[in-house]
C-alpha cells in the first residue's frame, strides 16, 4: 500500500528512490525468491529488498523506501521487466528461467522471451545479464545484450521451448546442448557450469548447500555469478549461502501436532516436477492445491506434470482442489487419499507438504517452527 501511494503521489519515485544504489534485478518463473534471498545473503551486510515477495513496481518502491541500504536485490515478475529496467538502472539482470505459470493471467511465454529482448537490447540496457544457457527461451531473450555471462546449468523442463523463437522449427536437445536447423543454439562459453561441483571463474567448488534439490544448486549458480560481477569472492559468498535452511518458510522444518512437516511451494508444471525430483524415497507426501486468485483460477496445469516421482509414496490430497488432484493422480497410477479436514491428520513422523500460494500460506498458519 505504501508503494501504491507512493507513486500516486510521485509517479517516477521509484527512479528517484533508486538512485545511487547498486541493484541486482531477478526475474524467472520460477526460484525468483529464493535466489533473490541468495543474492542478499551472499552479498552480505545491509541490502535492500522486497524478500515479501511483492515483486511489481509497487513492492520495489516500498522495499526501497524501507531501507537506506547502498545496495539492493529486487525479484521482478516477468511481465514488469521493461518498466523495472527503465526505471531501477539495474548493475545485473539475472534470469532465470521462463514456463507456462498461470493459465488465466499469463499468456504464451513466448510473448515474454521477446519483451525481455527487447528490454535487454545494447541501446536499452548497458548493465550486464547473468543468463540460464540450458533454457533456449532465456538465451533467445538475452542473446543480444551488450553484456551476458551465460551459466551451463542443467534443464529437465523443455514442454515450452519445442520449437526455435527465432524460426519456429523444433529444437532438438541432447548431449547437455540444445540447437534448431536454423542455427540458433547453446552458447558455448560459459562463466559457470553446474554439475558435481560448481565450476565458475576457473575454480571448482563444493556445494555445501543445506536448501535441498539441484534446482537450488542451479538457484545459487546464477546467484554467485552475479554476485562475482559485483565484486564479491565466490568462496566467501558460498560459506554465506551454505547457512542457509529456509526462505519464507520454504524447504524449513515445522511443526503440526505430533508431526514434522517440511513445506515446499509449487505452483506451476516446471516447478512442481523439479520438486517432485528432489523427494526421498521413504518421504510421506501431502499435496494441497487451491484456486484462489493468487493461485490462478485454471487447475488444468496439474495435467502438465509429470507425476511419477510420486510413484511408491503415500500420497495425501488437500486443499480446495483435492478431488481435481485426486483425479490427476489416478490418471497417472499414483494410488492416493482424500482428506476433506487437515487436522485429521494428526499423527507422528515427518511429512513433505507440496502446496501452491494460498495452501502453502495456509500450512505455515497451521504449523509452528520446530
Amino acid at each position: 500500500m505504501g508503494g501504491r501511494a507512493g507513486l500516486l503521489i510521485a509517479p517516477r519515485i521509484l527512479e528517484d528512490v533508486s538512485r545511487g544504489r547498486d541493484i541486482i534485478l531477478v526475474t524467472g518463473t520460477n526460484g525468483k525468491t529464493t535466489t533473490s534471498a541468495m543474492l542478499r545473503a551472499g552479498w552480505g551486510g545491509e541490502v535492500a529488498g522486497n524478500d515479501t515477495g511483492a515483486n511489481m513496481i509497487q513492492g520495489h518502491v516500498a522495499a526501497l523506501c524501507a531501507s537506506n541500504a547502498s545496495r539492493a536485490v529486487l525479484e521482478t515478475d516477468e511481465s514488469w521487466m521493461a518498466v523495472v529496467i527503465s526505471s531501477l538502472r539495474p548493475r545485473v539482470v539475472v534470469l532465470l528461467n521462463l514456463s507456462r505459470d498461470q493459465l488465466d493471467r499469463a499468456n504464451e511465454v513466448r510473448r515474454i522471451a521477446l519483451g525481455w529482448r527487447e528490454c535487454l537490447a545494447p541501446e536499452t540496457y548497458g548493465g550486464v545479464v547473468v543468463a540460464n544457457a540450458g533454457d533456449p527461451l532465456v538465451v533467445f531473450a538475452a542473446q543480444e545484450a551488450r553484456h551476458v555471462r551465460w551459466v551451463d546449468v542443467p534443464s529437465s523442463w523443455r514442454d515450452d521451448a519445442a520449437s526455435c523463437p527465432h524460426c519456429t522449427r523444433a529444437i532438438t536437445f541432447g548431449d547437455g546442448g540444445w540447437s534448431c536447423e536454423c542455427g540458433f543454439a547453446k552458447p558455448r562459453v560459459f562463466s559457470a557450469s553446474v554439475g558435481a561441483t560448481l565450476e565458475i571463474g576457473g575454480e571448482s567448488f563444493e556445494w555445501g548447500l543445506a536448501l535441498p534439490g539441484s534446482f537450488n544448486e542451479v538457484n545459487a549458480a546464477l546467484a554467485l555469478t552475479a554476485l562475482a560481477e559485483c565484486g564479491v569472492e565466490v568462496a566467501t559468498a558460498l560459506t554465506r549461502l551454505r547457512t542457509m535452511t529456509t526462505v519464507q518458510g520454504r524447504y524449513g522444518l515445522r511443526r503440526f501436532g505430533g508431526r514434522t512437516l517440511r513445506l515446499l511451494l509449487a505452483k506451476n508444471p516446471a516447478g512442481t516436477a523439479a520438486l517432485l525430483a528432489s523427494l526421498d524415497p521413504e518421504d510421506e507426501v501431502w499435496i494441497a492445491i487451491n484456486a484462489q486468485l493468487a493461485d490462478g483460477r485454471d487447475p488444468s496445469w496439474l495435467y502438465d506434470v509429470d507425476f511419477d516421482n510420486l510413484k511408491g509414496h503415500r500420497v495425501t490430497c488437500l486443499g480446495e482442489r483435492r478431488l481435481d488432484l485426486a483425479t490427476r493422480l489416478t490418471y497417472a497410477g499414483i494410488d492416493c487419499a482424500v482428506v476433506d479436514e487437515p487436522e485429521s491428520l494428526q499423527g507422528e513422523g515427518s511429512v513433505t507438504v507440496v502446496a501452491n500460494y494460498t495452501a502453502f500460506r495456509e500450512w505455515m498458519g497451521r504449523s509452528t517452527p520446530c
